[in-house]
């Protein structure tokens, strides 16, 4: 099944390549929190890249690393595309088609998994398949790390973040902030532990799960 991510950036231009205003304004903020989480070496596999302005970004950003961008879209797969064949980066890897919700991944094995602005625009369902998959792909001590408005216990929910959650959900009941509590809950059934989080601009957050146990060691 889809993930549910839909496009509301501006058309394509040439080479199929979109644009997101906010992959423009958050993607640097994001990688500084990278630089911290991220391992020296190995391959970061994005799942949902949406445009793939944040593939090309990071991958610019961090030469020693492999990026694996992804989506379910045709159309995100195309702008994907358009950016890697325009920006030529080695490390950039041809997008694959991933449905995050599926239990079929076709990967086996990444250092870390990124996911950006997904949780929120998908149903529940495409949040557990996100934490199953990353459990099959991750070694043990292996990353996900994920992006976006959150509602968190202990942190106050800024008024506009309430607004978009209901506006989220009048467009679609399957839609909606999810709760970190929640989130760490499913995570901790497949051997992940909530290891950080930090506080983003626009009211977002930024969570960091270790894998500390894979199924069946």
């Amino acid at each position: 099944m889809s993930d549910g991510r839909r496009f509301y950036e501006a058309p394509a231009a040439e080479g199929g390549r979109r644009s997101a205003p906010a992959a423009l304004r958050n993607r640097e903020p994001i990688a500084d929190v990278l630089r911290e989480w991220l391992p020296e070496r190995g391959l970061v596999l994005e799942v949902a890249s949406g445009t793939g302005e944040h593939a090309v970004h990071f991958a610019r950003s961090f030469p020693s690393l492999e990026w694996q961008p992804s989506d379910t879209h045709a159309n995100a797969l195309s702008s994907i595309r358009g950016w890697r064949e325009q920006a030529g980066l080695p490390n950039l890897r041809e997008p694959i088609e991933i449905d995050a919700s599926s239990p079929d991944w076709p990967i086996e094995s990444a250092e870390v998994v990124l996911n950006i602005n997904m949780a929120h625009i998908s149903p529940w369902v495409a949040s557990l398949g996100l934490i199953a998959g990353a459990a099959r792909v991750l070694p043990n001590g292996g990353s996900l790390a994920l992006y976006g408005p959150w509602l968190k216990d202990g942190v106050e929910t800024a008024a506009s973040n309430l607004a978009f959650d209901a506006d989220l959900k009048a467009r679609d009941p399957d839609w909606g902030l999810r709760r970190v509590e929640d989130f760490a809950d499913a995570a901790a059934a497949e051997g992940f532990e909530l290891a950080e989080w930090r506080p983003m601009p626009a009211n977002n957050l930024m969570l960091l799960f270790r894998l500390i146990r894979r199924r069946g060691t």
